[in-house]
C-alpha cells in the first residue's frame, strides 16, 4: 500500500473509531487504543506502507490531527 493511499483511510478511520468512544475518553483519544481498534476489525494493513519517518509516526500525526490533538506533540 502507498502512503498516499493509507492516509486518507486512516484519517476517516480515527473518526470512526472517535465517534465509538464513551464521552470521558473523547478527551484525550489514544493512539495505542486506536491501533488495537484496527487491528482487531482486521485493518492493521493500512499500516503497512513506506515511511522515512516510520508507518507509526506517520500514521500518528493522521491520527492527532484529524482528531485536533496536535497540540500533544
Amino acid at each position: 500500500m502507498k502512503k498516499s493511499e493509507s492516509e486518507p483511510i486512516i484519517r476517516r478511520l480515527a473518526t470512526d473509531w472517535f465517534a465509538t468512544l464513551p464521552k470521558e475518553k473523547q478527551e484525550h483519544p489514544s493512539f495505542l487504543a486506536f491501533k488495537g481498534w484496527l487491528d482487531r476489525k482486521g485493518y492493521s494493513h493500512y499500516l503497512n506502507f513506506s515511511s522515512v519517518a516510520g508507518t507509526n509516526y506517520d500514521a500518528e500525526m493522521w491520527f492527532d490531527d484529524e482528531l485536533g490533538q496536535n497540540w500533544r506533540r
